[in-house]
């Protein structure tokens, strides 16, 4: 049986990666194909991004998706 934790919430470093892969919110967006407002509000723990999401955000920032978001 897994049990969930109270409290769980997903942390990620996406803005970090993001910046330091030189991209803007809507340059990520468009090479991952979502809007500019999605990759905002994934970066400021508005919105879980899908799996989906997640690993198409590691393979364009070129890093593992455990490195971005991670459960706190």
């Amino acid at each position: 049986m897994i049990a969930r934790m109270k409290g769980d919430t997903l942390a990620n470093r996406l803005k970090e990666a993001r910046t330091e892969a030189g991209l803007t919110q809507a340059e990520l967006a468009d090479l991952v194909g979502v809007s500019r407002k999605t990759i905002n509000t994934v970066e400021n723990g508005v919105f879980v991004p899908s799996t989906l999401l997640a690993l198409k955000l590691a393979a364009v920032l070129g890093t593992r998706v455990e490195k971005l978001f991670w459960v706190e």
